[in-house]
Parts: C-alpha cells; structure tokens; sequence
C-alpha cells in the first residue's frame, strides 16, 4: 500500500502496524493502565511540549533512528499529529499543483518522501496504544481516529494528484522504469481506485462521512474490547476453588487480587479468545463454566462495553461503502486485494476443509465423552469441560501432561537458545542486548541483530509481559521500516502476552506460547530482512493473506530437533528435555486437531458470513447473536462443544485488520506446510535453504506480486497436501 495515503487508512484504526498470531492471547497482568516507565526512569512529565522539544518534529538522533521513548510524553503526540497532517496536506498540494509534466520523480518519489513526521508519531503513538496504553492514549486515540480518516481522503480523494497518478500509469508501456518502481505506479494507482477516486463529488462526500463514522466506531469497539477484558477478569473467594492449578499459578492470581485490592481472594484474567488457558487444569467444574459464559458473553452482556449495536453499525456502514465503491459486499472489495482475490475461491477453501474437520471434532468428542465416563462422571461434555478433558486424555493415550514441559521451557532461554539459536543457524543472525537504548516499560529488552556478515541488520525489541496496559494477543510491528530510498534499516518489536511470574520466580512457557514466540520472530524477519526500495512494500507490507505464511513457516524450527535440543533444558538443573518426553511431543502433534481446526474453521466462516451481507442483510444489535448462530448452522460448522475461536462481540480481528481476513491464516498455512516439505526435501536447517528463502522471498516484502514470488522460492504452485497430513485431515 502507498505509504503517503492508503497506510493512512489502517493507520486511522491504529492497525497498520501489527502482523498477529492466530493463536492470540489476552493474558493480563495487574499493572495499572497508566504506567509509562522505562526502564531507567519515568517517561517525561505531561507538559505542554515546545516545538524544539517535540521529539517527533525530527528524525530520532538515537542509534538507526531508535524512538526516544525516554523524552516522549503524552503531550507530544496531538501537536506532533497536528503538524503531520498539516505538513503531508502541503507536500500533497506541492505535488498535485506541480506545474511541471507528472514524472515518476516528481509525483511517485514525491509521495514516498512525504509525511515523515506523521509517520513518526503514528509508529510509537498506535504502537504504544497497543503495547503501553493509558487513559490520555484512549482518548486521544478516540479524537485522533476519525481526524487520519478525513486526512487519508484529501489524499486519496485529491482529484489534481490523481490525475498525475493516472498520466504516470497511462505512460507506463513508454517509461523506462525497473520492476519495483513499475510495480509502485500500477499499486498506487489501484490505492486510489480503490478508495474511491473516480467517484462524483456528491459520493466522495458521502465516502469521507463513512470513513469517518467507521474509523470511531472501529476505534471505540477495540476500546470496548480491552476495557472488558479487564473489568471482567473472574475474581474466586476461596483457594480450594482453584484446585488443579500450580503454586506459582496460584500465586499469580492471588498478586492479580492485590493489585485490584481484593486481598484474600484470587484473580484470573480472560484472553482474547473464547476458550481460556486455566480452563485445562481447572478441577472445578462450576467455576470452568462460570469462566467460559463470562469469556463468551463479552460484548452482549449489557452495560457500557456491550458491541452488538456497534458491530452492527459496522457492518452496515462497511457493506454500504463496498456498494458505493462498486462491489456487491465488503468481503468482495476487500478481497480483490488479496491473493485469494474473490469471495468464491475463500468460500470454496473453507467449505472444503470443513467436513472432515468437524467431523474428527465428533470423534474427539466421543473420546473424551468416555474419559468422563471412566472416570465417573455422569454428564454429557461441554465446551468448558473440553480442554480440561483433552489432558487427561493425553496423559492416558501418551502418557503425556503438557504441563511436564514447562519447567524445560524457561522464557529467556526458549529466545536465545532457541529463537535466536535457529535464526543463527538458518540465516547466520547473532544478536547483542542493547541496554543503553531507552524502553518505554522496565520489562523491554532492545537487541541489536547483525548479519552474517558482522554487519548491523536491523533493532529488535522485546516484550513479552502481558500486563493492564497492553491488548491481548501476539504481534509484531516496526518503528522504523528498511528503505534503500529513505536510507532506513528495520527497528522491529515482538509482543506476546506472557503471564509474569511472581518475583523470584522464572518464567515457564506453555507449548504454545513457545509456537507464539518463533511465530512473532517469523514476523520480525520478514521486516528484518527487507531489501526494497520503497517505504510501500518494505517488510511485511504484503496482502493480509500472504502476511502469516513467512511467520507460520518460521514455527516449523520450535520442535526441529536440533533446536528443541539447544533450548528445552530444566531451568533448575539444566538438563535437556529426555527423549522420552520429546517423542511425546512430536507424537501427539496432531492430537486434538480436529477442536483446534473446527474452531479457527468457525471464526473464519462467521468473518466471511458477515462481510459478505449486504446493508438491508446486516441485522439490528437484537439480532447479532441469532446470525452468528444461524450462519455457523448453515455451513456445517456449530458444534456446541467447540465455540468459535472468537465469537462476533469480541472479534477485534475482524472489527480490525483482518476485516472479511481471518481466512488468511489457513489460505497462508496451505503456503507454510508446502515450504516447510521443501526445507526437509533440501536438507531442513542448512544455511543454503536459509539464504534461499531469505533471498526470493523474505527480502522482496511486497515489491512483487506475492504469488509469484511464493513460486519463485518454491520452483512450483502450492500443493494443499502436506497441510492436510498436518491437520489429520486426509482420513488416514
């Protein structure tokens, strides 16, 4: 997308810096929402900045252009946006009223070099109002929001500047132009086709009061989302309630109490996503239900942070854009961007994988209905019982407990010794904690990665705390982007969310959150190794559906064996993982696939059944969950022991970045699984597989068409095989 005007768009909803993980957490600790340390010191006092003292109002004087988190304040953001906007509007009319013929230079480059400022407040301002938010970051966001959406159409919208556009575009048969440069006419001048360009005046005008509407509707439902999250964390009276749980998660919930000033009693906090991880270890049986109809009754319960009015108001407005714009839904406008390009060709991937997963969710179903029995248990499962259950029938069919990983999964060591130890041997990194660069909280960590070469590649800062002040789930952005143009190289940041531990205590990660971890750090190369020309297609900049492939690759190195070896060792005594536990865990891989499949299967299936209403379609807030139910009915998918990964009200994917998107996970798996066979056909983990992949694809970010350069890496088309073996979906 161009960096000067459609990034804006993304940008107005605070989501144009984020690849996220599907398997999202919420994990929230108990630090007030207000904290905005560093590690060294507080951030800099609320006063009103003067110009000379704004950081943003110049490039950063820190090392590869690091933000100065340590003299960034609240009060710098509004002016810093103020003057952004203002500076970006004056360059646009500078171009547009060139008096000189449109040139490549003139008009293309022009635009690249544009909105610096703004795109220095935005990075740490939206990226903070995920990672670090407070009171005066909310609300600023809730005023800023609708402000970038107008500012996005005098862009977009500027009749004069798209007419030089399209004279560039008409020219292209007759420029002399190189293929990245070629590549950055014909997207821009899609960008603004797309957004409404070569409509009338009178419906441009209607266009700017849709964006608008949506950027604060859009705004206030992730606001909503998080508030809730909070507010409605399960508070228990009595410790003999939380019976199956461990001592130091126990301690957790209790230091969760006393930061709410509920001494004597305990606190779980809710993730993002339907299920919840105490859920598998909960005796308890009332309180795993209690647990899962408060999670899944966010957002429809009543009271101020109800989104069923709002989300239909969404909805409504986005189908009614789409329409103006000239297609028939919002997943169709969406889509023609993807790799997937039309609503048929999702609606045909998901139909296909939804039978056979929904019917191995049956059988797992029926297994776990007999653990119940056996064990004497006289009800019928239920969703809260699922997870719970899946451990004892893991422990009974593999003699495995996944709980017996923690203690060889230690946080620090899993990043170093694994994360950083696989990147080393695919990719030659080396990495060197930098901490003399300023963070914005005490729990961030900054590395400086250095190529094979000994070269700097780029920062990378880390923080994997959940805290209050932090969105659920796992993400990357960056700060800076890499551009040969702008002579810039990455800073790039990873966020999971973690619980922290008591003090004293170490981290142990579960499983999955060690899958998050090399996910993210997918995420983290793909902009690390960015080698492009253009601020546009740096990094990760690439179709929503294409973004999660690199990322989801990047996984396959947690359980090779020659990594697990380096990283999963007792943090006690450091002894490696026995090979008895190892066999374990790559022999029940694909244990409970058809749960984890049927529920990712149904949230994807809910996104495309809404975005593909048209406005009379979309129901009234008193309608929503009577839809989501009815749509999950008619595509085979409702299960009532295995609930959408997220349902409607509390799908912040979908309300966000991922809008008619969330599909992309699996389209991007189909692309993972298949390169994943090429690595073990070459070899696996050889530098040459590295710098091969490195070289066709992770370097060309979005500075061509994204399949074709999936089909120069992989010398074939994607063959969808290898990720139904994965998901135990071929029958056999």
């Amino acid at each position: 997308m161009n960096k000067s005007a459609p990034l804006l768009l993304t940008v107005s909803l605070g989501l144009g810096l984020a690849a996220c993980s599907q398997s999202d957490t919420d994990q929230q600790a108990s630090e007030p929402a207000s904290a905005t340390t560093s590690k060294s010191q507080e951030m800099t006092k609320d006063v009103m900045p003067t110009a000379d003292l704004n950081p943003f109002y110049q490039d950063s004087p820190l090392y590869m252009q690091f933000p100065a988190f340590d003299k960034i304040s609240n009060a710098h953001y509004a002016p810093a946006f103020e003057k952004g906007m203002a500076e970006n509007l004056a360059e646009i009319e500078a171009i547009a009223n060139n008096s000189e013929p449109a040139t490549f230079e003139n008009t293309m480059v022009a635009m690249e070099k544009g909105g610096q400022t703004l795109s220095r407040v935005a990075s740490v301002f939206f990226a903070l109002s995920s990672a670090n938010t407070n009171d005066d970051i909310k609300a600023l966001r809730t005023d800023i929001a609708p402000k970038l959406s107008a500012h996005s159409d005098e862009i977009l919208l500027n009749a004069k500047l798209f007419a030089r556009v399209k004279a560039i575009h008409d020219q292209l048969p007759t420029l002399t132009l190189d293929s990245e440069s070629e590549r950055l006419v014909k997207e821009t001048y899609k960008d603004f086709i797309g957004a409404g360009a070569q409509l009338s005046d009178a419906n441009k005008v209607t266009l700017k009061a849709l964006n608008k509407e949506l950027a604060t509707l859009t705004t206030q439902f992730s606001q909503n989302v998080l508030e809730e999250v909070n507010a409605k964390a399960i508070i228990v009276d009595k410790v003999e309630e939380l019976a199956g749980l461990s001592a130091t998660q126990i301690a957790s919930a209790s230091e969760a109490a006393k930061a709410r000033d509920l001494d004597g009693k305990y606190v779980l906090p809710l993730l993002n996503t339907s299920q919840q991880p105490s859920m598998s270890s909960l005796e308890n049986r009332e309180l795993r239900e209690r647990i899962l109809n408060v999670s899944q009754g966010r957002g429809s319960s009543g009271g101020e942070y109800d989104n069923r009015a709002l989300v239909s108001k969404v909805f409504k407005l986005r189908a009614e854009r789409a329409q103006l714009l000239g297609y028939d839904n919002h997943a169709a406008y969406q889509l023609v961007s993807q790799t997937a390009k039309t609503t048929e060709a999702v609606n045909q991937r998901l139909s296909t994988l939804a039978p056979a997963a929904v019917a191995n969710a049956k059988k797992e179903v029926a297994d776990l209905q007999a653990i119940v029995a056996k064990q004497g248990g006289d009800f019928e499962l239920a969703a809260w019982d699922w997870d719970f259950y899946t451990e004892k029938l893991r422990a009974e069919r593999y003699n495995f407990d996944a709980s017996q990983l923690k203690p060889y999964l230690e946080m620090e060591n899993v990043l170093v010794n694994g994360v950083f130890y696989a990147a080393e041997q695919v990719f030659g990194l080396t990495f060197k904690e930098r901490p003399d660069l300023p963070t914005y909280h005490p729990d961030v960590k900054v590395w400086e990665v250095f190529d094979a070469d000994g070269s700097t590649l780029a920062l990378f800062i880390q923080d994997f705390y959940a805290r209050e002040s932090k969105r659920g789930g796992a993400w990357m952005n960056a700060y800076v982007s890499q551009s040969a143009l702008m002579g810039t190289k990455p800073v790039v940041a990873n966020h999971l969310n973690v619980p922290k531990p008591p003090a004293g205590e170490p981290t142990l990660l579960t499983w999955d959150e060690v899958n998050t971890m090399f996910h993210e750090f997918g995420h983290a190369l793909h902009g690390m190794f960015s080698d492009v020309n253009y601020p546009t297609f740096s990094g990760t900049s690439v179709p929503r559906d294409f973004v999660e492939y690199p990322s989801q690759v990047n996984e396959m190195w947690a359980d090779w064996p020659q990594v697990l070896g380096n990283y999963a060792k007792h943090y006690k005594t450091g002894e490696a993982m026995p090979r008895e536990l190892l066999d374990k865990v790559f022999a029940s891989s694909k244990f409970n696939q058809g749960y984890a499949t049927t529920e990712y299967l149904a949230a994807s299936l809910l996104d495309q059944a809404w975005h593909q209403l048209t406005p009379e379609q979309v129901p009234s807030a008193d309608g929503v969950l009577e839809f989501e139910a009815n749509a999950l009915e008619k595509a085979g998918i409702k299960l009532d022991q295995v609930p959408p990964r997220y349902r409607t009200n509390y799908f912040s994917h979908i309300l966000g970045g991922y809008s008619a998107g969330y599909y992309s996970y699996i389209w991007s798996e189909v692309l993972d699984a298949d390169s994943v066979e090429w690595f073990k056909e070459n070899g696996g983990m050889k530098r040459e597989n590295g710098d091969h992949f490195r070289k066709t694809l992770l370097s060309r970010g979005g500075s061509e068409d994204a399949m074709t350069i999936f089909r120069t890496f992989r010398g074939a088309e994607p063959n969808i095989q290898p990720l139904l073996e994965r998901k135990g979906l071929t029958g056999k």
